[in-house]
């Protein structure tokens, strides 16, 4: 199957449309990797589009899709169908994308994370779980590269949150820690005048928060197959760049995305062969880990 239907387009217009970061960093993969990576996102973004839209019966929905990961009898959508095809085929941990319904399931109530801990086990259930689901995707052989993907799925997320303070906020999500800037979600919509360097200065501590998890990531990328380095080292180094361009702004979280243009993709795209250069792995830092314990890739889970 070169590509599953979503509506009217295929997993590859489907990454084009909503990944533009990822399906930058496909073309380096080849074309089997890149259409395993494109049906993968594709379940990704379909369970993603249901805890974000505005459909009714949401959290029903996504329970029932996660029932239907794990129990054969109960009937699955054609979106899940693929998935569970290809997470067969290649041999996918079903609890990843268990975790990661559950991320999804979190989101269909007002979010208000309270410290540093919560936030690092969501950024798992709804990023560092797509990494462990990748290294399927890309043939990976090494056991202890899980710990590492885990921990560039939480990089990306952090980033994620960090460029989407505003939007998450009018979401009435709120993913920075109350110890860090205790504002409401409703605050943090209306950008009011009082909490915005406050909230800027949580923006800087995501992002340099995030810079531990890629530093890591980016040593557990030499596990990876050869065809699959540079491709991965692209996708994390323009995800980065995001941040980049975010402290540029001073983290002015309130004037909305920081986006990465198409010439600094090529740069950091060409910076990126230095990457491929063979480097010894040293251990999984496990202190990244610390409040992982018990989800899934962690300690070998």
């Amino acid at each position: 199957m070169d590509a599953v239907q979503s509506g009217q387009l295929t997993s590859k217009q489907v990454l084009a449309k909503h990944g533009k970061s990822f399906y930058w960093a496909s073309f380096f993969l080849g074309k089997k990797l890149a259409d395993r990576a494109a049906r993968l996102y594709e379940f990704c973004r379909f369970v993603d589009d249901i805890a974000d839209g505005d459909l009714p019966h949401r959290h029903e929905t996504l329970e029932d899709i996660s029932q239907s990961l794990i129990n054969p009898q109960v009937s699955a959508g054609t979106e899940v169908q693929a998935f569970l095809k290809l997470a067969k085929d290649i041999d996918i941990p079903i609890n990843a994308a268990t975790e990661l319904l559950d991320g999804m399931l979190l989101d269909q109530q007002p979010t208000a994370v309270k410290d540093e801990a919560e936030l690092l086990r969501y950024c798992h259930a709804v990023a560092g779980t797509v990494g462990l689901m990748m290294c399927r995707v890309l043939d990976c052989q090494h056991a202890r590269a899980d710990q590492f993907a885990i921990d560039l799925g939480i990089a990306m997320q952090l980033t994620n949150i960090a460029r989407d303070v505003l939007e998450d906020g009018k979401m009435g999500r709120r993913y920075i820690p109350a110890d860090w800037a205790n504002y409401t979600a409703e605050d943090i919509a209306q950008a009011q005048p009082q909490c915005r360097d406050s909230v800027a200065m949580a923006t800087k501590r995501l992002l340099n928060l995030a810079e531990k998890y890629y530093t890591s990531a980016l040593l557990g990328i030499q596990l990876l197959p050869f065809r699959s380095r540079f491709s991965i080292t692209v996708a994390l180094r323009i995800y980065r760049q995001i941040g980049i361009v975010l402290r540029r702004r001073h983290c002015a979280w309130w004037k909305g995305r920081a986006m990465v243009g198409k010439t600094e993709k090529i740069i950091i795209s060409l910076y990126s062969l230095f990457d491929l250069r063979p480097k010894k792995v040293p251990p999984h830092q496990s202190e990244l880990h610390t409040a992982l314990k018990g989800l899934a890739g962690v300690d070998g889970k």
